[in-house]
């Protein structure tokens, strides 16, 4: 249950007034999402959310990318948990500005925490001047799909353990995103997951969607996520400049 959208609420049988207040609640989420994009946009940061199951190895992810591209790109980290900083503590352990958002009970972040957090991020030593802004999101497929947090682009993560069928089981988080990712495929040897049959289900959601898989531990065409980042920064700043 989420306690910030009340979605899977077993108390609240009546839809009419629920529909109403959430229409109301995404349209503020819209415009505060507007502002943030507009925030980033004027340091020149290309803003990513990343979105996946928990497990999914997203913290592991930026851990490995920062250590590959922090000395081209100024590199700056919103974590997002319902309890605890450890998120944030491994990212801080890279040399680069994080702050920590915990939800408490939310299933997701929204435009308005995103906002808070930004300019808790500002504050901190590097966080005024960014190339690249990553949002590490609540592990969840559903809720966090619905809110727009400013970012430009959207990354859905799905490791090999998940199993291939997530794009099938959770379509939102596939056709509200730009990339799809595979992860953890050093893992392929012991789980039945085949890549193809997974990209081409997200495909067949979002003809659009980019799909990467590789490797952060083995380094297995993790070349190819670091172009895909350059290529995206490089593109952003040149769409804003």
């Amino acid at each position: 249950m989420c306690d910030s959208c009340g979605c899977a609420s077993p108390s609240d049988h009546s839809h009419t007034k629920t529909v109403d207040v959430h229409e109301s609640l995404f349209a503020a989420n819209e415009n505060i999402a507007k502002s943030n994009r507009e925030h980033f946009e004027a340091m020149g940061a290309v803003a990513i959310n990343l979105i996946s199951s928990p497990g999914s190895g997203k913290t592991t992810l930026l851990e490995h990318t920062i250590e590959h591209l922090r000395e081209e790109f100024r590199i700056g980290v919103i974590e997002g948990d319902i309890e605890t900083e450890r998120d944030a503590e491994r990212i801080r352990a890279k040399g680069v500005p994080v702050v920590q958002l915990t939800t408490g009970g939310a299933c997701h972040l929204d435009a308005t925490m995103t906002h808070k957090g930004f300019h808790q991020l500002q504050k901190e030593p590097g966080g005024d001047k960014l190339d690249i802004l990553f949002i590490e999101n609540v592990g969840n497929l559903v809720c966090p799909t619905s809110f727009d947090l400013g970012e430009h682009h959207r990354i859905v993560l799905v490791s090999v353990p998940e199993g291939p069928d997530k794009p099938a089981k959770y379509p939102k988080a596939f056709t509200s995103s730009d990339t799809f990712l595979i992860t953890k495929t050093d893992l392929l040897p012991y789980f039945d997951f085949p890549v193809e049959e997974a990209k081409a289900e997200a495909l067949r959601l979002n003809p659009k969607i980019k799909v990467l898989d590789f490797s952060s531990k083995t380094g297995e065409k993790f070349d190819e996520w670091l172009d895909f980042l350059r290529n995206l920064a490089t593109e952003v700043k040149r769409q804003t400049a």
